[in-house]
């Protein structure tokens, strides 16, 4: 049985029939996220990119840092996704992390992901002949300790292979709680 179908060829042609049907579709297809999520984390497994330890293990070893400090589950799934974007946007990992989570965080865990790569220069732009200074850009803004903090805490020590790190079942149930609802989107 072959899948029902819109009728259009231009968007302009679609009638109210069709876009019924397209959001009866859409409901189950954004109720698949997390595995998405999760399938495309997976994607930094393997992935050292000269690192001491892959991408993926980074990305479990920021997250179970900021779970084991107490942090809240919407702050540890941001440190969990923060370095998500490494595969897609070489140039602008943060900002495709933080457009992917926009929509279920909270205004000050998007603006931490989002500016956190600046952030984090400051740890090694200087050996690239880079100002580690960037982040100074940000000094009167609120969320500037917070950012910081972000990265000294969690994200900078987050390279240690005798770490012992959750594995990435552990952060599922937290995943799938933060991405269960959007908070703001013209979709929901």
């Amino acid at each position: 049985m072959s899948e029902q179908r819109a009728t259009f060829r231009a968007m302009q042609e679609g009638t109210a029939e069709d876009w019924s049907l397209i959001a009866s579709h859409f409901r189950p297809f954004a109720q698949q996220l997390p595995d998405r999520i999760l399938t495309h984390l997976k994607l930094l497994d393997g992935d050292f990119g000269g690192f001491p330890i892959d991408r993926l293990q980074h990305s479990l070893q920021t997250a179970t840092r900021a779970h084991r400090d107490g942090r809240d589950e919407e702050y540890v799934i941001c440190a969990l996704l923060h370095d998500i974007g490494d595969t897609l946007g070489s140039y602008n990992h943060p900002d495709i992390a933080a457009a992917m989570l926009k929509p279920f965080v909270s205004a000050e865990n998007l603006w931490m992901v989002e500016k956190h790569g600046v952030f984090q220069g400051y740890y090694f732009f200087h050996h690239l002949g880079m100002d580690r200074h960037l982040r100074e850009q940000f000094k009167d803004h609120p969320l500037y300790q917070r950012t910081a903090e972000f990265c000294a805490l969690y994200d900078a020590p987050a390279f240690d292979p005798d770490y012992p790190t959750e594995p990435l079942s552990f952060f599922e149930p937290m995943l799938r709680r933060v991405f269960a609802r959007p908070r703001q989107s013209m979709y929901a």
